[in-house]
């Protein structure tokens, strides 16, 4: 579904990407997983369209989208749930969740949408009407991952959705992940949580410092004992 090939991305001087290559295949949940400042965020974005690449190919669904806009990628069946949740804090639940279909125009598909999403997120359903600034931080994160789902993506790009949110509540997102994995979604999860990112995983990639040191099947990296020491705390 996804291919990445020799990637590089700069911040001005800052060469943040290396020459990443990676491989998503349809139905499969990879996470991307690494130390504060390894680039994963970067990778997100530049897969995204919000940052541009330097040099190297994406490819998505046979598609080169290289330096694509995000507006337009989202058209191709590609949806991004942010770092930090970005949710649109003076408008209700219902108002965000409607800018996730923006790109739709048959009413039939946006109440589908609508629908499933609140199949998923009952809660948010409680609060159809609430500010989003209101809601708790666990809350916001289902809006955030809601308002992505809203354009019935093919390939769901989620960054740190459990960044600041407590125990118990990280394992309630992960296991929606899972759900709407199950439901023919397929996930690119940034994670610096490697323990939950590898866990719901299929395969996972390590980044270090704008490289991929490591990759293969989760749950035989998370038996490795380099990645155990730098990122499972054992």
């Amino acid at each position: 579904m996804l291919k990445i090939e020799g990637l590089h991305t700069h911040y001005g001087n800052i060469h943040a990407l290396k020459g990443i290559d990676m491989e998503i295949d349809d139905g499969e949940i990879v996470s991307l997983i690494g130390s504060n400042g390894a680039g994963k965020s970067t990778t997100l974005n530049t897969i995204a369209g919000l940052i541009h690449a330097s040099q190297g190919k994406i490819t998505f669904r046979g598609k080169d989208i290289t330096n694509v806009p995000a507006y337009k990628l989202v058209d191709q069946g590609m949806s991004l749930s942010p770092e930090g949740r970005e949710v649109f804090a003076a408008l209700t639940v219902q108002e965000n969740l409607r800018l996730g279909a923006y790109s739709k125009k048959d009413k039939g598909a946006i109440d589908a949408s609508f629908q499933r999403v609140y199949d998923l997120f009952p809660r948010l359903k409680e609060r159809i009407n609430q500010q989003a600034g209101t809601l708790s931080g666990g809350e916001q994160q289902m809006l955030a991952i809601g308002r992505a789902l809203m354009s019935e993506p093919g390939l769901l790009l989620l960054d740190e959705p459990s960044l600041g949110l407590a125990p118990n509540i990280v394992q309630q997102i992960f296991g929606l992940i899972t759900d709407i994995n199950r439901q023919g979604t397929t996930i690119l999860l940034i994670e610096q949580n490697a323990n939950m990112a590898l866990s719901v995983s299929n395969r996972a990639y390590v980044l270090e410092t704008g490289r991929i040191s490591m990759s293969g099947d989760a749950h035989e990296l998370a038996d490795d004992s380099r990645v155990k020491k730098a990122y499972l705390a054992m």
